[in-house]
């Protein structure tokens, strides 16, 4: 095996800063020297801010004009984006995938790929997506047609994969459903703070705290109105994204009890996530979801939907609540239930349980399964 291996990392665009890009992050720690290949960046984002020191290259499609936008309606044309790259002269791909069919590239003989899938693309198999375009009927034609052509090619394509990752046991099932492919489970990283002072009424109020993008999909509607019902204070940090209209309907629907702060400093969001009464999950299906994990590592304690990836992370009754009713009426009771038992949450046990999903426990995973694959590989 080469004292030194020759990775390149692949990721989808880099236009947010989410999940999947904390996860590129620490990818790109690892393995520092490593180019990152990516469909387009958005210069100025957030997404792009924490990664403009790196080598970043590009595809064709990032020089098309408002290619951030274009990118869902022209989704066809993902194929074509990979096919620009070939990665022959590397050891190791590893690409971090989620939306945009990143996976299945040209690659050398013995070039071994492995997959950090975040979640087979939700539009592909029926998953609610964060922009509901099956409301008009023309786009939602055009929808089933290119996702018929484009589900065939992603089942191609992840044939070709050697190694897939997944982010969760319920994306490892859905790899295995959809790619008939095993999957590693290896957790996302959550930076773990070691030494944080809750408090409960910081800045004077006692409020629960949401942190997501402002899209469809996310359960916020649920959020808003058991807020508006009980007259609870409410945070929501994040900001609109996509062409969906879910920001300006969630203001239409909050009352005053409910503050929208839109994308916060992480120095700024570190004070919201520790001093929030209790974090509100509330996605139906979540892939993993890491702003649950990231509020316990501040100690806080998480009221989630009993589904996706929170049952994964939160742990009934030590870290959290859960909620099974999937309506407003069933978060409320999940508030009301948390309000009763919320001394018994303690800090330090919120915290220790978080631990399990630490940025050094993900990459020293990651790089062990990575030698892994290259030693099954037979790369030399």
């Amino acid at each position: 095996m080469r004292d030194t291996l020759r990775v390149a990392l692949v990721h989808d665009y880099l236009h947010e800063f989410g999940g999947a890009e904390r996860v590129l992050l620490a990818l790109s720690e690892i393995w520092q020297e490593a180019p990152i290949y990516t469909a387009y960046y958005l210069r100025n984002s957030s997404a792009w801010e924490r990664f403009r020191d790196k080598d970043i290259r590009v595809s064709w499609f990032h020089w098309i004009p408002f290619a951030s936008r274009l990118a869902s309606p022209l989704r066809f044309l993902s194929p074509l984006v990979w096919r620009q790259f070939n990665y022959s002269n590397y050891d190791v791909v590893i690409s971090s995938a989620n939306w945009y069919i990143t996976k299945g590239f040209r690659r050398g003989p013995n070039t071994v790929e492995v997959c950090y899938c975040h979640t087979p693309p939700r539009y592909l198999y029926g998953y609610q997506t964060s922009v509901e375009w099956r409301r008009y009927w023309p786009v939602r034609v055009y929808g089933m047609i290119v996702g018929h052509f484009l589900r065939m090619y992603d089942f191609r394509a992840a044939q070709r994969v050697d190694f897939f990752v997944a982010n969760s046991k319920n994306v490892a099932k859905r790899i295995e459903k959809f790619y008939r492919k095993e999957a590693t489970v290896i957790y996302p990283p959550v930076e773990i703070q070691k030494h944080v002072t809750r408090n409960k009424k910081q800045d004077g109020r006692d409020y629960y705290l949401v942190v997501s993008r402002i899209v469809g999909g996310k359960g916020l509607e649920l959020a808003v109105e058991a807020a508006n019902r009980m007259r609870i204070s409410l945070k929501i940090v994040g900001k609109p994204a996509g062409w969906g209209s879910a920001g300006r309907r969630l203001r239409q629907m909050a009352g005053d009890t409910i503050e929208f702060l839109g994308e916060v400093a992480d120095e700024r969001l570190a004070e919201l996530y520790a001093g929030a009464r209790a974090f509100l999950a509330t996605a139906e299906d979540e892939d993993f979801g890491i702003t649950p994990v990231e509020a316990m590592a501040y100690g806080t304690p998480v009221v989630a939907y009993r589904g996706g990836g929170y049952v994964e992370s939160v742990v009934e009754g030590k870290t959290g609540v859960f909620f099974d009713d999937y309506t407003v009426e069933g978060l409320v009771g999940a508030i009301r239930k948390f309000k009763v038992q919320s001394e018994k949450f303690k800090v330090e046990e919120i915290q220790k349980e978080a631990q399990r999903f630490s940025k050094e426990r993900f990459k020293r995973e990651m790089r062990e399964f990575v030698e892994q694959c290259v030693t099954k590989g037979k790369v030399v």
